[in-house]
């Protein structure tokens, strides 16, 4: 259990990279410096990917 607590602390401190990443492309895209504007639908699909992943297995937990 304490390995899956672990986990997720990992993915939240990755969810907080990723979104710091993604306000940093949306910054880049309103200058107009952002050529792949696909990369803001990448970053935002990763990050609810990992939500998706705590909450698994905070369903896990609770089970």
């Amino acid at each position: 259990m304490a390995d899956k607590s672990k986990n997720i602390k990992e993915i939240k401190s990755e969810i907080v990279i990723l979104k710091k990443s993604l306000m940093n492309l949306k910054f880049q895209k309103s200058t107009g410096q952002l050529e792949k504007t696909s990369e803001i639908k990448n970053v935002r699909h990763k990050i609810s990917r990992l939500k998706t992943q705590i909450s698994k297995i905070n369903g896990e937990n609770n089970a």
